[in-house]
């Protein structure tokens, strides 16, 4: 009988093995792999010791470590989804869940346990999630092994225009790096179901963003309409979110300030879309709401189009991702391309290196060369030709751990 390896994972970190797994070497060859930065090989083996990446090229004469020869399949860094919210997630009466629904603590953090499986089995080892104050014990169950999941970025919870004024800002700032956030984030905008336009003044953005620089934290921004793009821009905050709703001098706005964007093309609307039952009454998830996210789809993909030609703009891979599209992380990538007209390898790369270098991440993920943490998929074939293939993830490793190996046989 072959154990799923969800299985052998839970029973790697039942007997502690765990460790033991992530210190051996480990080979695993394909006939093509991408390195994240743009560079493409063929018929190589990537060589992993102690979690990190040893040598990329041919296979070590008398290696005989297990060797996962994944054959006719594109190898590469996992995916690093900068958006994504693993704390979403419906209900047992099949909403979403909300205060007061009756969930208990338990049943909500097995919801999110899931999620964050569903997401690593999909090939996205690391996810920023901006953010809810359970995130912090899913990032640290995860660092423990207690579970299976990708690695956790998280902002805690969020600021707006009613966290007060500058200096109050400044506070709140503070609190949340003491409480060990990994990033700041900051609603600035209406939603896109609302018009996008700004909620936060520019003396309130500056301020949380200069705290913020100040205590060594980056600054995610809420912000779907021109003028609270600009607002982000121009106080030098690190990244925006959505920017559903700009226009091209926004765009330019953002990449003369080195700002990165991640907007998103089509998951996270196609999602609510499609569940819509699940959300319907809560909040602004009405009539006008769903009309507003039916009507976004000629300005999210003129978005995508204008942002992957505006000169310096660094557009990184953000799902938003919530209740009903975990897992499903890749059908972004699939939108870029397909709809948005971006090249294959740019759209990976904006999944790989440029998202590490986002969380300023480079020097350890996002690039499959020596010496960077183990963290590779696969998918079957070439994903050059199509890149629906990344829909397919059947191999993932995560800091030298073998999560998923869907292939025959197994290790050799």
């Amino acid at each position: 009988m072959r154990w799923p390896v969800w299985f052998l994972c839970s029973l790697l970190v039942l007997t502690g093995a765990w460790d033991t797994a992530a210190a051996q070497s480990i080979a695993v060859s394909a006939r093509r792999v991408f390195d994240g930065a743009g560079r493409w090989m063929e018929d190589a083996t990537v060589v992993v010791e102690n979690g990190r990446i040893r040598s990329v090229g041919s296979l070590p004469a008398g290696f005989r470590g297990p060797h996962y020869d994944l054959g006719d399949a594109t190898l590469m860094p996992g995916m690093i989804d900068v958006h994504a919210h693993l704390a979403w997630h419906f209900n047992k009466q099949g909403r979403l869940h909300s205060r007061g629904d009756g969930e208990t603590p338990t049943e909500g953090m097995l919801a999110i346990a899931g999620n964050a499986y569903a997401t690593l089995m999909a090939g996205v080892t690391t996810v920023q999630s901006p953010g809810s104050p359970e995130d912090a014990e899913v990032r640290d169950a995860i660092v423990r092994g207690t579970i299976p999941g990708p690695r956790v970025l998280t902002s805690l919870g969020s600021l707006s225009e009613r966290s007060g004024d500058a200096a109050q800002i400044r506070q709140r700032v503070q609190e949340f790096k003491a409480r060990g956030a990994d990033v700041i984030k900051l609603f600035a905008s209406t939603s896109i179901r609302d018009g996008g336009a700004p909620t936060m003044t520019a003396e309130q953005v500056g301020a949380a963003c200069d705290e913020a620089h100040r205590l060594g934290l980056r600054v995610l921004v809420h912000a779907h309409a021109a003028a609270a793009m600009n607002i982000a821009s121009r106080a030098r905050c690190d990244q925006i979110e959505h920017g559903m709703l700009s226009d091209e001098a926004a765009l330019q706005v953002a990449a003369e300030h080195g700002v990165y964007l991640s907007p998103q093309c089509s998951l996270v609307i196609d999602n609510y879309l499609q569940n819509r039952a699940k959300f319907e009454g809560i909040g602004n998830y009405n009539e006008e709401g769903f009309a507003a996210m039916r009507d976004s789809e000629g300005p999210r993909i003129a978005t995508i189009r204008n942002a992957l030609r505006t000169r310096g703009l660094k557009v990184v891979f953000g799902t938003d991702a919530v209740a009903g599209a975990h897992g499903r992380n890749a059908e972004e990538l699939v939108c870029r391309v397909q709809r948005g007209g971006q090249d294959v390898g740019d759209a990976l790369i904006s999944a790989m290196s440029l998202a590490a270098e986002s969380m300023k991440m480079g020097d350890s993920l996002g690039t499959v060369r020596p010496g960077m943490l183990a963290d590779l998929i696969a998918v079957p074939g070439d994903v050059r030709s199509d890149i629906t293939r990344m829909q397919r993830v059947h191999f993932v490793m995560k800091e030298g751990v073998v999560y998923r190996h869907d292939a025959v046989g197994g290790a050799q």
